[in-house]
C-alpha cells in the first residue's frame, strides 16, 4: 500500500530547510518510496550530459533535483500551514489547513 503524504502533485509548497530554505514552488512529481519531491524552480542542479540522439549537442543541463518531503510545508492562501485529515459531510477523507481549519 502507498503511503499517505501531506503533499500532492500541483500543491504550492515552501522549503523549510537546506540551501533552498524559504523558496516556494509548485510540486511537479513525488517519489513515494524514497519520500522525495521535485519542486518547480527549487534545488536546481547542473548535469553534464553526453551527446545523444535526443540531445546531439550534449553539454550542461539545469534541472530540479528532489527534496525530502519532511523539508516541505504546504502553502494555503499564501501562508505555510500544517496539514491534517478529517472526514467531510459526505464521509470522504479530506485535507485541511491546521492554521485556518479550512479544507484544502
Amino acid at each position: 500500500m502507498q503511503k499517505k503524504l501531506h503533499i500532492k502533485v500541483g500543491d504550492t509548497v515552501k522549503v523549510l530547510s537546506g540551501e533552498a530554505r524559504g523558496q516556494e514552488g509548485k510540486v511537479q512529481s513525488i517519489d513515494r518510496n524514497k519520500e522525495r519531491v521535485v519542486v518547480e524552480g527549487v534545488n536546481v542542479v547542473k548535469r553534464h550530459t553526453k551527446p545523444s540522439a535526443a540531445n546531439p549537442q550534449g553539454g550542461i543541463v539545469e534541472k530540479e533535483a528532489g527534496l525530502h518531503i519532511s523539508n516541505l510545508m504546504l502553502v494555503h492562501n499564501g501562508e505555510a500551514t500544517r496539514v491534517g485529515r478529517r472526514e467531510n459531510k459526505d464521509g470522504k477523507l479530506v485535507r485541511f489547513a491546521k492554521k485556518t481549519g479550512e479544507e484544502i
